[in-house]
């Protein structure tokens, strides 16, 4: 039950506002009024606040959180742990990136990026050499029956032939089932993989998950084309005009099926990207198609976050959720868009070990917001060359209590 202000709390409050004015004039420093703000006194009680006359800016922020908001999205994730078969650490192999896990067949499916070999970086000789660990990848896939044991079942999607916008390198997959079709998207570079490359998302299609794979034969996402770059310089900070969120590229794509369309959610990197109070200066975005092979349209309320790193998103209660991580100052939060693009943050957590999370999507998303993190993939850096795939788990957190405490 909401309980309302007292009579003497309104009238102080009264008072205080038409003092405001002529208070600021001698004393700026004590100028703490607050002419729109009248907290209730469950606000006061719950809140803590001491004095209705002096709220702080932390306390007016406060008073403008959603009062119907429990603990039902705050959950804290474990340490991750390793996997057993043909996904545990290989020396002298990359593994990242899983994708989301369906079950087929009694056995569930993950997708990957997988290359060999280290990295040289940007100062060599680029049309040869390696410059990230996710550079020269292809998309891999393996099987399990109880997610714990994997066997690598082999090739999925290759590179494209030299000339092709996928040639040098396919990875971040994520995986679509949708009428008895399989889509995997996933990100693509064209060589030479300079600073300036500019990646787009490409699509391929099966009717079965062990495939044999169709690609589409052009990119069915690409960056916006209204950045440019200053000189010719192979500095990606250097630029005239940066653009839109996502002018030098566009990552981590996943489709969703919803509200009979499908949504592309991806990650937009700018042209000059800066670092922000919150990191990198990171943000997502939404196209939307009628048909899982596009045309893919960006949604003119883009960019729909200001925060995060890779896309993972479910859908939950007629919305979609989102898990931002990683970058910006809304990092480590839980959010959730009625509409699938006006995202509200639900929860603010603890850092998140688990990376490029691949979701179990034969979880029962509609238990509870968050049924679907209770475990799945992600892949951690046992080195800056290598990476394997390992698991997370999480847990709801709602009590904080004492060793011995009762929490009833």
């Amino acid at each position: 039950m909401k309980y309302k202000i007292s009579v003497t709390v309104l009238v102080m409050l009264i008072i205080m506002t038409s003092s405001c004015k002529e208070n600021s004039k001698t004393m700026p420093e004590e100028n703490n009024c607050n002419d729109t703000i009248v907290p209730t006194a469950e606000q006061i009680d719950y809140l803590g606040i001491t004095d209705v006359n002096h709220l702080s800016a932390a306390s007016k922020r406060a008073l403008k959180w959603p009062t119907d908001l429990g603990n039902e999205w705050f959950i804290e994730f474990s340490d991750l742990k390793p996997l057993k078969g043909d996904l545990a650490y290989e020396e002298g192999v990359v593994r990242r990136d899983p994708s989301a896990m369906i079950k087929h067949d009694g056995k569930y499916y993950v997708w990957y990026s997988k290359s060999v070999g280290p990295s040289q970086g940007f100062g060599g000789d680029i049309e040869k050499d390696k410059v990230f660990p996710w550079d020269r990848c292809d998309i891999w896939y393996a099987t399990s029956e109880d997610g714990w044991t994997w066997k690598e079942e082999g090739l999925a999607v290759a590179r494209g032939e030299k000339g092709s916008y996928d040639d040098r390198s396919v990875f971040t997959v994520e995986i679509m089932e949708n009428d008895g079709m399989y889509y995997l998207c996933y990100q693509t570079v064209k060589s030479p993989y300079n600073v300036r490359v500019k990646n787009q998302i490409g699509l391929a299609w099966s009717t079965s998950p062990n495939g044999p794979w169709t690609k589409s034969e052009e990119p069915i996402l690409s960056p916006a084309d209204n950045g440019i770059w200053k000189g010719t310089e192979q500095n990606r900070f250097l630029v005239e005009k940066k653009g839109d969120f996502d002018s030098h590229k566009v990552h981590d794509p996943c489709i969703i099926p919803y509200k009979g369309k499908f949504y592309l959610y991806y990650k937009g990197e700018q042209m000059g990207e800066a670092i922000t109070f919150g990191g990198r200066q990171i943000r997502h975005g939404v196209a939307v198609a009628d048909n899982p092979k596009g045309p893919y349209v960006k949604s003119e309320y883009n960019p729909i976050s200001n925060s995060g790193h890779e896309i993972c998103v479910w859908p939950y209660n007629g919305g979609i959720a989102s898990l931002i991580t990683t970058d910006g100052p809304e990092k480590n939060t839980i959010q959730w868009a009625e509409d699938g693009v006006n995202f509200e943050i639900m929860s603010v957590i603890p850092g998140v070990s688990a990376h490029a999370i691949g979701l179990n999507r034969t979880a029962d998303v509609e238990k509870e917001p968050t049924e679907i993190l209770r475990w799945g993939l992600s892949h951690i850096y046992n080195s800056y060359d290598y990476q394997s795939i390992m698991r997370f788990e999480s847990r709801r957190k709602t009590t904080h209590v004492a060793k011995g405490e009762s929490s009833k």
